[in-house]
């Protein structure tokens, strides 16, 4: 179980990529090779690390996230498939962890995650500085505070940064290809994981630092493939996900979800919208709860007029 390949998925940000790399080649246990799913047309230029580095060209449509991801695990040689994103830069036990946790549990393991603001990735990084200005999200739970935590809510998985066995992977099935675009493959993952019995746990470290980039929460920049993908989940499963997304858009009157019936996306998002749902860069993430908080408070008022009349 000490023999781990590495997985992202990358879609432009090469920086980002090249930090990911960086973070890999000072592991205490490196892992067997880096595979990187390239969902663009030219390969990266990376820089040399001390195990093999392979780059897989995925051809389709809009970001094929699910395909990208289940190619690169069936390219893989490794006992152990680490999916970490090409934002993230790994600390340094972080294949070690993974590796040790699955041996003790067969099972989808999430580590954890501290967020970056900008800047911080800026003339050289190291571990430490990261460590003084990077921030748990507020809306993901945290880890255990020693060894594993199972999770009994699926909902609770996002791809972030997670790692199976490899033959646990591909007996689940993988993703479901049909999902296109951002948003709901992870969330189906996991439910069919959970259909199958396969544990989802929380793993206290296996450590990534989520570097800073330009975001929209809720992501109104792919309203398209939400919706989408909403539908598709709530055809395959009896009910829609994304459910604070999707309360965002409507609450912004981009979308009308009225149970029962197709969503309808009743108009494009405009600069007020990227405005209010825009990451700033003293921001180490964006935050979809505030935005529904806001504009909550925004729409009171109005409730209150309407009652007085």
């Amino acid at each position: 179980m000490r023999d781990a390949s590495v997985v992202t998925l990358s879609h432009g940000r090469p920086g980002h990529l090249h930090n990911l790399v960086l973070g890999l080649c000072r592991q205490t246990v490196l892992p067997r090779e880096l595979i990187v799913a390239v969902m663009q047309d030219t390969q990266y230029d990376l820089p040399p690390a001390p195990f093999p580095v392979r780059q897989i060209m995925v051809e389709g449509a809009g970001l094929p996230l699910a395909t990208a991801r289940n190619r690169a695990a069936r390219e893989a040689g490794g006992a152990v498939l680490v999916f970490l994103d090409t934002d993230c830069i790994p600390a340094p036990t972080l294949v070690q962890d993974y590796v040790r946790g699955l041996g003790e549990l067969d099972g989808l393991l999430m580590g954890e995650v501290l967020y970056l603001p900008g800047g911080a990735t800026a003339d050289g990084w190291n571990y430490e500085s990261f460590l003084a200005v990077a921030v748990k999200h507020s809306d993901r739970q945290g880890p255990p505070a020693a060894g594993l935590e199972r999770c009994s809510d699926y909902r609770c998985f996002w791809s972030l940064n997670f790692a199976m066995r490899r033959d646990t992977f591909l007996a689940a099935g993988g993703f479901d290809e049909r999902y296109i675009g951002y948003g709901g493959e992870d969330t189906d993952f996991g439910k069919s994981l959970d259909r199958q019995g396969v544990a989802i746990a929380w793993l206290r470290g296996a450590l990534a630092f989520h570097q800073y980039h330009p975001h929209h929460m809720p992501p109104v920049h792919h309203l398209d493939t939400v919706v989408r993908n909403a539908e598709l989940f709530e055809a395959k499963w009896g009910y829609r996900t994304m459910g604070h997304w999707l309360q965002a858009f409507r609450l912004m009157g981009l979308i009308d979800d009225a149970p029962g019936r197709p969503i309808r996306i009743l108009r494009r998002p405009s600069a007020e919208d990227l405005k209010l749902t825009g990451q700033q860069s003293h921001q180490p993430y964006s935050n979809t709860t505030t935005v529904i908080r806001w504009l909550e408070a925004q729409a009171a008022p109005s409730r209150l007029s309407q009652v007085a009349e």
